[in-house]
């Protein structure tokens, strides 16, 4: 900055007041520690597949053609992505107090992992028999392959769960009225948790289906 410039300040530098700034709840604050955890987790399975991957190239299985393709993940994947729209759109509607339209977009999310988890059930089954696929053996390759693919897929499924049960019971308390003044703090830390679970399926999406 130059002299002409600073002289031009009588005082130190001023910047807009940020109306966001110390405003979290502690239970925003807890949810953001615990996604932090939480990523480390998925992190650590995404990496132990890609080493093992890396050190058995030559036998193993490419995921598209021993899993049957990939057209229902990627439709799996669209689902999830529009019920995180759907939540975005819930808590929008609470803080314009219209509570009809609250309702209507959070059981849309909620029918959203439903339908995650009814997918992944068929999918799980077409595996298994169709396949002869599970958990520590592989009829067509190396087990290691789908010891990891049910490890990684079943413990996102396990996040799935717990987040359509938390919305289920976020449902619960928009029926009762808890969200009808605009208060749409519990509804934004159930939403961390969804779009979380969104974004950590499309990397799973991406790095066991696709690569």
């Amino acid at each position: 900055m130059s002299s002409a410039k600073m002289a031009a300040h009588d005082g130190p530098l001023k910047y807009p007041d940020d109306d966001q700034f110390g405003t979290a709840s502690p239970g925003k604050i807890g949810m953001w520690l615990f996604l932090g955890t939480d990523a480390m987790s998925f992190s650590g399975l995404l990496l132990a597949y890609g080493i093992l991957r890396a050190q058995m190239q030559d036998s193993w299985p490419n995921p598209v053609e021993a899993l049957g393709g990939v057209g229902l993940s990627g439709f799996m994947t669209f689902w999830l992505i529009c019920s995180s729209v759907s939540m975005v759109m819930a808590i929008d509607s609470c803080k314009l107090r219209n509570r009809t339209h609250m309702l209507w977009w959070l059981g849309i999310t909620c029918i959203g992992g439903i339908g995650f988890l009814s997918m992944q059930i068929y999918e799980y089954m077409h595996l298994m028999h169709d396949l002869g696929m599970t958990f520590n053996s592989y009829a067509h390759g190396n087990n290691l392959f789908s010891a990891t693919f049910f490890s990684i897929t079943g413990f996102h499924g396990l996040h799935v769960l717990s987040g359509t049960l938390y919305l289920c019971y976020m449902f619960k308390m928009a029926l009762d009225g808890r969200f009808d003044k605009g208060d749409y703090n519990q509804l934004e830390i159930a939403g961390l948790f969804w779009h979380f679970v969104d974004l950590v399926w499309i990397l799973v999406f991406t790095f066991v289906y696709l690569l």
